[in-house]
């Protein structure tokens, strides 16, 4: 009689866990997708694409910097970079790591970005804490914390 307990407890729980693994991956990959856009939408200047993703009350903590930044800030600064024909040659994410709570997602990766500017190529390397809340059915990016190992 157990053996048919188990049997059929494993019919019935084991298709909804495999649902939630499934939901779980699609999830991280939409929100990966998002993480990459906002990088990319800085190193190209899109602000628009920035003002979507990156919301007004967003907190950004840079290693070396003693100034956070908030939203305006960080639209500046990719205009900027933009301006001055800075342009992203290389953006790796060589380990990530996901953690969801609800509507909120940590994002833990190490990360390396290969610029241009004025003809010289730099290579910039670190750690980023990236928070990400789904809002309205789509992804945004509140805030980060960046740092460099140098």
């Amino acid at each position: 009689m157990s053996r048919i307990f188990r049997v059929s407890a494993a019919v019935i729980i084991l298709p909804g866990f495999l649902i939630s693994l499934a939901g779980a991956s699609t999830s991280n990959d939409e929100l990966l997708k998002v993480r990459e856009e906002v990088w990319r939408a800085w190193f190209a200047g899109d602000t628009k694409t920035l003002e979507e993703l990156v919301p007004s009350e967003t907190i950004v903590m840079s290693g070396g910097e003693e100034k956070w930044k908030n939203q305006t800030d960080v639209l500046r600064t990719a205009v900027e970079f933009h301006a001055k024909g800075g342009r992203l040659v290389r953006l790796e994410f060589p380990r990530t790591e996901v953690q969801h709570f609800g509507d909120v997602a940590i994002v833990w990766s190490s990360y390396l970005v290969e610029t241009e500017e004025k003809g010289k190529r730099s290579v910039d390397s670190g750690r980023v804490t990236e928070i990400f809340v789904r809002r309205h059915g789509h992804w945004t990016n509140p805030g980060w914390h960046t740092d460099s190992p140098k």
